[in-house]
Protein backbone atom coordinates (compact mmCIF):
# COMPACT_ATOMS: atom_id res chain seq x y z
CA UNK A 1 0.00 0.00 0.00
CA UNK A 2 1.51 3.11 -1.12
CA UNK A 3 0.50 6.20 0.60
CA UNK A 4 0.51 9.66 -1.72
CA UNK A 5 0.58 13.23 -0.57
CA UNK A 6 -2.45 15.57 -1.19
CA UNK A 7 -0.44 17.54 -3.80
CA UNK A 8 -0.23 14.21 -5.76
CA UNK A 9 -3.75 13.14 -5.14
CA UNK A 10 -5.04 16.84 -6.57
CA UNK A 11 -2.61 16.58 -9.83
CA UNK A 12 -4.23 13.06 -10.71
CA UNK A 13 -6.25 13.31 -13.97
CA UNK A 14 -10.15 12.93 -13.21
CA UNK A 15 -12.91 12.85 -15.49
CA UNK A 16 -16.91 12.08 -15.62
CA UNK A 17 -18.19 8.54 -15.92
CA UNK A 18 -21.57 8.79 -17.62
CA UNK A 19 -23.89 6.17 -18.31
CA UNK A 20 -26.74 6.53 -21.04
CA UNK A 21 -29.67 4.01 -20.76
CA UNK A 22 -32.79 4.10 -22.91
CA UNK A 23 -35.10 1.42 -25.05
CA UNK A 24 -33.46 0.42 -28.28
CA UNK A 25 -33.48 3.25 -31.22
CA UNK A 26 -33.79 5.87 -28.97
CA UNK A 27 -30.20 7.37 -30.15
CA UNK A 28 -27.90 6.27 -27.34
CA UNK A 29 -25.30 5.37 -30.37
CA UNK A 30 -25.85 8.42 -32.18
CA UNK A 31 -24.33 10.86 -29.06
CA UNK A 32 -21.47 9.49 -30.27
CA UNK A 33 -21.34 12.20 -32.65
CA UNK A 34 -21.42 14.93 -29.50
CA UNK A 35 -17.86 14.14 -28.90
CA UNK A 36 -14.65 15.45 -30.75
CA UNK A 37 -13.64 11.82 -33.15
CA UNK A 38 -10.01 12.81 -32.94
CA UNK A 39 -10.12 12.88 -28.96
CA UNK A 40 -12.96 9.97 -28.82
CA UNK A 41 -12.23 5.56 -29.06
CA UNK A 42 -15.19 4.14 -30.35
CA UNK A 43 -15.60 0.45 -28.50
CA UNK A 44 -18.27 -1.14 -30.89
CA UNK A 45 -19.32 -4.62 -29.25
CA UNK A 46 -22.88 -4.42 -31.02
CA UNK A 47 -21.90 -4.01 -34.49
CA UNK A 48 -24.89 -1.45 -34.12
CA UNK A 49 -22.68 1.39 -35.27
CA UNK A 50 -25.05 2.32 -38.18
CA UNK A 51 -26.20 5.29 -36.64
CA UNK A 52 -22.27 6.66 -37.12
CA UNK A 53 -21.03 4.38 -39.81
CA UNK A 54 -20.01 7.74 -41.35
CA UNK A 55 -18.23 8.95 -38.79
CA UNK A 56 -14.54 8.98 -38.87
CA UNK A 57 -13.48 8.12 -35.16
CA UNK A 58 -10.92 5.16 -34.10
CA UNK A 59 -12.98 2.11 -33.33
CA UNK A 60 -12.24 -1.05 -31.56
CA UNK A 61 -14.64 -3.93 -32.16
CA UNK A 62 -15.28 -6.64 -30.11
CA UNK A 63 -16.69 -10.19 -30.81
CA UNK A 64 -15.74 -12.15 -27.36
CA UNK A 65 -14.70 -12.08 -23.10
CA UNK A 66 -11.48 -12.62 -23.29
CA UNK A 67 -10.48 -9.67 -25.60
CA UNK A 68 -12.92 -7.75 -23.91
CA UNK A 69 -11.13 -8.35 -20.59
CA UNK A 70 -7.75 -7.49 -21.87
CA UNK A 71 -8.61 -4.33 -23.23
CA UNK A 72 -10.28 -3.40 -20.01
CA UNK A 73 -6.33 -4.24 -18.28
CA UNK A 74 -4.36 -2.12 -21.48
CA UNK A 75 -7.07 0.72 -20.81
CA UNK A 76 -7.37 0.74 -16.77
CA UNK A 77 -4.14 -0.87 -15.89
CA UNK A 78 -3.01 -3.83 -13.53
CA UNK A 79 -4.21 -3.91 -9.73
CA UNK A 80 -0.87 -4.30 -8.65
CA UNK A 81 -2.55 -6.37 -5.54
CA UNK A 82 -3.69 -8.72 -7.37
CA UNK A 83 -1.64 -12.33 -7.49
CA UNK A 84 0.22 -12.89 -11.03
CA UNK A 85 -2.25 -15.61 -11.68
CA UNK A 86 -4.76 -13.67 -11.83
CA UNK A 87 -6.66 -11.56 -14.55
CA UNK A 88 -5.89 -7.85 -14.27
CA UNK A 89 -2.68 -8.66 -12.12
CA UNK A 90 0.34 -6.64 -13.44
CA UNK A 91 1.56 -10.08 -14.76
CA UNK A 92 -1.61 -10.11 -17.10
CA UNK A 93 -1.05 -6.40 -18.45
CA UNK A 94 2.44 -7.11 -18.81
CA UNK A 95 1.76 -10.80 -20.74
CA UNK A 96 -0.87 -8.64 -23.12
CA UNK A 97 1.41 -5.75 -23.87
CA UNK A 98 0.67 -3.44 -21.49
CA UNK A 99 -0.93 -0.01 -21.72
CA UNK A 100 -2.93 0.42 -25.21
CA UNK A 101 -0.99 2.18 -27.58
CA UNK A 102 -1.78 5.76 -28.31
CA UNK A 103 -4.34 5.90 -25.24
CA UNK A 104 -3.14 9.44 -23.79
CA UNK A 105 -4.83 10.92 -26.75
CA UNK A 106 -7.83 10.26 -26.27
CA UNK A 107 -10.39 12.14 -23.82
CA UNK A 108 -13.34 9.99 -24.08
CA UNK A 109 -14.02 6.15 -24.31
CA UNK A 110 -17.60 5.37 -26.06
CA UNK A 111 -18.46 2.21 -24.83
CA UNK A 112 -21.57 0.48 -27.04
CA UNK A 113 -22.86 -1.37 -25.07
CA UNK A 114 -22.36 -2.45 -21.71
CA UNK A 115 -25.23 -4.82 -22.03
CA UNK A 116 -23.35 -6.74 -24.30
CA UNK A 117 -20.40 -7.04 -23.26
CA UNK A 118 -21.80 -8.32 -19.83
CA UNK A 119 -23.58 -11.22 -22.38
CA UNK A 120 -19.94 -11.72 -23.64
CA UNK A 121 -18.56 -11.83 -20.02
CA UNK A 122 -21.85 -14.18 -19.15
CA UNK A 123 -21.43 -16.33 -22.19
CA UNK A 124 -17.44 -16.95 -21.59
CA UNK A 125 -18.39 -17.79 -17.71
CA UNK A 126 -21.01 -20.97 -18.53
CA UNK A 127 -18.70 -22.37 -20.94
CA UNK A 128 -16.13 -22.81 -17.86
CA UNK A 129 -16.06 -26.13 -16.16
CA UNK A 130 -17.26 -24.76 -12.54
CA UNK A 131 -19.77 -22.31 -14.81
CA UNK A 132 -22.99 -24.23 -14.24
CA UNK A 133 -25.70 -23.36 -12.34
CA UNK A 134 -29.22 -25.33 -10.67
CA UNK A 135 -30.50 -22.19 -10.45
CA UNK A 136 -33.01 -20.61 -13.64
CA UNK A 137 -31.89 -16.81 -14.70
CA UNK A 138 -34.50 -14.83 -15.51
CA UNK A 139 -35.87 -14.92 -19.09
CA UNK A 140 -36.33 -11.06 -18.82
CA UNK A 141 -34.68 -8.81 -21.71
CA UNK A 142 -32.33 -6.33 -20.38
CA UNK A 143 -32.06 -2.96 -21.29
CA UNK A 144 -29.20 -1.71 -24.31
CA UNK A 145 -27.27 0.91 -22.89
CA UNK A 146 -24.02 2.79 -23.89
CA UNK A 147 -21.52 4.01 -21.79
CA UNK A 148 -19.46 7.52 -21.96
CA UNK A 149 -16.50 8.00 -19.76
CA UNK A 150 -14.86 11.31 -20.23
CA UNK A 151 -11.49 10.71 -19.07
CA UNK A 152 -10.31 14.08 -19.11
Amino acid sequence: MQIISADERLREVRGAKVLIVGPTGVGKTTLLRSFDPARTLFVDVEAGDLAVIDLPVPTIRLDDWPTARDLACRIGGPNKSFPPTACYSQAHYEAIGGALENLDRFDTLFIDSLTAISRLSFRWAEAQPLGQSDQILSSRPSPSFSVAAIQR
